[in-house]
């Protein structure tokens, strides 16, 4: 299987990656387009496209810290693809509703159908390989941090106060939500149900599908639906291809949370708006 998913020769082979590719490219036109009336939307495209090309850069050195690991077929974890089907629609009908009228459905459903640690993509498989994954992208994530506005620029009281909070709030609020709704649940089911690039992308394309309905996002008209939507993507993807292939080189779900997520950035940059939000002197 090593062989199959491996190397530069079976990459450019993956029809989904050229649809990926073309589909970037028509999301960043209509952010320029949008950049007509909404000037910052031109700094959005270049800074999203930039920071693509440094996700890219960092899949490189995952897979260099990773090489002499088997690649995991997540698809294996997952039931037979009639019942991944049904599952798979029934989490994104789950999520729907989660983000639209909140939460109405018991967070314990998927525990009560008896799946294992490893089938939600909760148990590692070389915990060593893991944890010098995480600390190695957490180290760059952070990094990049360190060049805009971040956490370094807060008062003491307020990196102290306000860093606690955001950590425990992000950490309940979303990083463990999106872990288990994505990367435990649906990932799996995904390289059940589609090839292995196709499910990786979905993977990744899922992630921002779970913000659209964020408090700064409106849809009372066209023209705002489409700038809300422009803009999820657009800010979102390059993360959610992180995650996403952080979760597929290692199988292990709590990678990309420790190593993208609850610590950078909702720490080193998100910091700043929860200080703002509650006022933290």
């Amino acid at each position: 299987m090593n062989e199959r998913f491996s190397g530069i020769a079976w990459l450019v082979r993956q029809r989904a990656l050229y649809v990926a590719i073309l589909l970037w490219l028509l999301l960043c036109g209509v952010g320029l387009l949008i950049s007509r009336h909404i000037p910052s939307f031109s700094g959005l495209v270049a800074g999203s496209s930039k920071y693509l090309v440094l996700v890219v850069l960092l899949f490189g050195l995952v897979a260099l810290l990773t090489r002499k690991r088997p690649l995991i077929d997540l698809g294996q974890r997952a039931p037979e693809r009639s019942v991944a089907q049904r599952e798979t629609l029934g989490m994104w009908g789950y999520a729907a509703v989660v983000m639209v009228a909140g939460r109405l459905i018991g967070q314990h459903f998927f525990r009560m159908r008896g799946y294992s640690n490893e089938q939600l993509n909760l148990k590692s498989a070389n915990l060593k390989s893991d944890l010098l994954v995480i600390v190695v992208v957490l180290a760059c994530s952070a990094g990049m941090d360190m060049l805009g506005s971040n956490f370094l620029l807060l008062t003491r009281h307020q990196q102290i106060i306000g860093g606690l909070m955001s950590f425990w709030l992000h950490l309940f609020g979303t990083d463990l939500p999106i872990m288990i709704v994505i990367y435990s649940i649906l990932m799996p089911r995904y390289f059940k149900l589609f090839s292995p690039m196709t499910a990786y992308l979905l993977g990744a394309v899922s992630y921002p599908t779970m913000h659209i309905f964020e408090s700064g996002t409106r849809y009372d008209s066209i023209g705002a639906a489409a700038v809300s939507l422009t803009f999820v993507y657009l800010l979102l993807i390059p993360a959610g291809l992180t995650k996403s292939f952080l979760t597929w080189r290692t199988g292990n779900a709590w990678v990309h949370v420790w190593a993208y997520h609850a610590i950078s950035p909702h720490v080193t940059v998100d910091t700043r708006l929860i200080v703002r939000d509650f006022g933290i002197k």
